[in-house]
C-alpha cells in the first residue's frame, strides 16, 4: 500500500505537487487507479484517480475513515537539539515510526544548538508517518526556551531525564501514568541544577533511562518507546 500525505483534502481534491509527483511518475499510476490519502490528523481516505497531467492529480475519494493509533495515550518529547543535525532527523524519523505524538525542542543552558529550522524535519516526520502506515504526522514545535517551556501547563504526566544524583524511579517501573505524558530530554552536557530544580518545581517527576550513559537522540528515543509500549499494554 503506498500513502500520500494530503493535508488539504478536505478543501481540494489535487494532491500536493510533490504527491503527484509520485504517484505519476515514480509509481506511474494513472486514471483508475486507486490511492489511499492521509491528511495526517487521524484520517484515512480511500480514493482513485480521476484525472492526470504530467504535474497535476486529482483524485475522488471512494469513502474516509478514521486511523486508530496502535498506542492508546499521547506521546510529547521535548529535548535539546544536537550539534549535528542528523542525529536529531534520525530521532525524528524513528519516534515517528515507533509512534510519536508531539516534538519539541528546548534551547537550555548547556544546548549545542540555539537555532532550528524545523521545515526539513517537518519533511522527514511526513515521510515517517507514510512509511510506517500511520495516519497522524506529529505535531512540531519551535525551538522554546527551557524556562517558559516547563512553567507551561501540560494535562498529563510530566517527567524530567537527568543524570544528577538523587532518587529517581526507571521510567520503565512507573505504573500510575495517564493517558498523556510529557518526557525532557537534555543536551549531551545534561540539565544544569538549577533547570532539574525548576521542573520540579513546576511538577516534573525525575527519571532514569537506565545504567548507560546514552546520547541526546538515543535516550529520547528510548523513551518515545518505553511509553508507546505501556501505551499498547
Amino acid at each position: 500500500m503506498h500513502l500520500f500525505y494530503t493535508p488539504d483534502i478536505n478543501k481540494s481534491n489535487e494532491l500536493p505537487e510533490e504527491e503527484a509527483a509520485h504517484a505519476l511518475r515514480v509509481l506511474r499510476l494513472g486514471v483508475g487507479d486507486e490511492l489511499t490519502l492521509t491528511d495526517g490528523m487521524g484520517n484515512l481516505h480511500q480514493a482513485t484517480i480521476s484525472a492526470a497531467t504530467n504535474k497535476r492529480c486529482q483524485v475522488a475519494i471512494q469513502n474516509s475513515t478514521p486511523w486508530q493509533k496502535p498506542w492508546n495515550g499521547y506521546i510529547h518529547i521535548a529535548m535539546a537539539p544536537t550539534k549535528n543535525l542528523d542525529r536529531i532527523e534520525w530521532f525524528a524519523e524513528k519516534a515517528t515510526e515507533i509512534g510519536l505524538d508531539e516534538l519539541t525542542f528546548l534551547n537550555c543552558r548547556y544546548s549545542e544548538r540555539r537555532v532550528i529550522k524545523t521545515e526539513r524535519i517537518d519533511k522527514i516526520l511526513v515521510s515517517a508517518m507514510k512509511q510506517s502506515l500511520k495516519a497522524v504526522k506529529p505535531k512540531l514545535n519551535d525551538m522554546t526556551e527551557f524556562q517558559k517551556f516547563v512553567r507551561l501547563p501540560f494535562d498529563g504526566d510530566k517527567y524530567i531525564a537527568h543524570c544528577n544524583e538523587g532518587e529517581r524511579r526507571h521510567l520503565k517501573d512507573i505504573t500510575d501514568y495517564s493517558n498523556r505524558t510529557l518526557v525532557l530530554i537534555g543536551p549531551e552536557g545534561d540539565f544544569s541544577i538549577e533547570e532539574v530544580a525548576l521542573a520540579l518545581e513546576n511538577g516534573f517527576k525525575p527519571i532514569s533511562l537506565g545504567e548507560s550513559r546514552l546520547r541526546t537522540e538515543t535516550a529520547a528515543l528510548v523513551a518515545t518507546h518505553i511509553i508507546n509500549l505501556k501505551y499498547q499494554s
